[in-house]
């Protein structure tokens, strides 16, 4: 079994339904309102571990009916918490995704607990990414945390894979840190302006950056691997789209699984696409994450 650690936020999200979003000035009645466990990196370490790694979490949440919720549906899916703080001074972090009739979404994020995860909290948990065989990190906590799990990770002869979402100030040669970098087609316009929005000079400049490995995310247009001299899109897998948040983290998880496992960063991002097109075809972010059998029927029908 791989060994997966994750370094990431944790959240409740509270998913609003609408047919669209409201202008400026203007109050709109939403379809309907749920309550989901969230997270980009709950959701990651949920993703990983549903596709069968051996998986641990690193984070804070607030000593709250929100944290204690997310402690027991992460360890419900058998993902190793002790890497996880629960802060009596601070609350849970809360996302506000907001889905609408094509099930694409736009999300307000307050990280609250999540910024508090620091230095002290990595070391606590160091004997876990330095044991993982792929470390996952993401921008969602603070970002002294971020780098210094990376650098336990390099420094340990681990992947580090890092996805620079939600777009945020972040020290000089910290993307050179990272073996593989997977942004989403935002994200790599946004590291990128340069590029001019064209995809492949965005991979081409990522590379230049450091990584091994950029795979740009691109939604129902499946994605973009480079590796240094190659470039190859990877097709979408076609399905009915009901709610895309989560598909992302579905995707990074899945990658980071199958490439622990051995596959290739193709074979990874095909895995990590099956795995995001089954996220899609059901509503919330953690309970939209697929089974491997889900992923393998995807695989199959494509």
């Amino acid at each position: 079994m791989v060994r997966i650690a994750v370094v990431g936020s944790l959240m409740m999200d509270l998913v609003v339904r609408a047919p669209r979003l409201p202008a400026v000035g203007e109050s709109l009645i939403a379809h309907s309102f749920q309550a989901f466990i969230g997270g980009k990196g709950g959701n990651q370490a949920t993703a990983a571990a549903r596709l069968g790694a051996d998986v641990a979490m690193i984070g804070r949440v607030g000593d709250d009916d929100f944290g204690h919720a997310i402690l027991a549906n992460l360890r419900n899916e058998g993902i190793d918490t002790s890497g996880v703080f629960a802060d009596p001074a601070i609350g849970t972090g809360v996302a506000v995704p907001i889905v609408l009739d094509d099930g694409s979404n736009a999300i307000f994020a307050v990280p609250r607990a999540n910024l508090a995860l620091g230095v002290a909290g990595i070391e606590c948990a160091r004997a876990a990414i330095e044991n993982a065989d792929i470390l996952m990190v993401q921008f969602e906590v603070g970002m002294s945390a971020t780098e210094a799990a990376m650098r336990i990770a390099r420094a340990a002869g681990r992947q580090v894979m890092l996805s620079p979402a939600p777009i945020a100030p972040h020290p000089p040669g910290l993307l050179g840190l990272a073996d593989i970098l997977l942004p989403n087609e935002v994200e790599a316009a946004a590291l990128t302006p340069e590029a001019g929005g064209d995809h492949r000079r965005e991979a081409e400049a990522l590379l230049s950056r450091g990584p091994g490995v950029v795979v740009i995310t691109l939604g129902e247009q499946g994605a973009l691997v480079a590796t240094p001299g190659q470039l190859t899109e990877v097709s979408a897998f076609p399905v009915m789209a009901v709610d895309s948040v989560g598909a992302g983290d579905a995707f990074c998880g899945a990658f980071a699984v199958a490439l622990a496992e051995g596959a290739t960063p193709l074979e990874a991002a095909r895995f990590g696409a099956a795995a995001g097109a089954c996220a899609v075809t059901r509503p919330g972010a953690a309970a939209s994450l697929p089974s491997r059998s889900e992923v393998q029927r995807i695989l199959q029908s494509g």
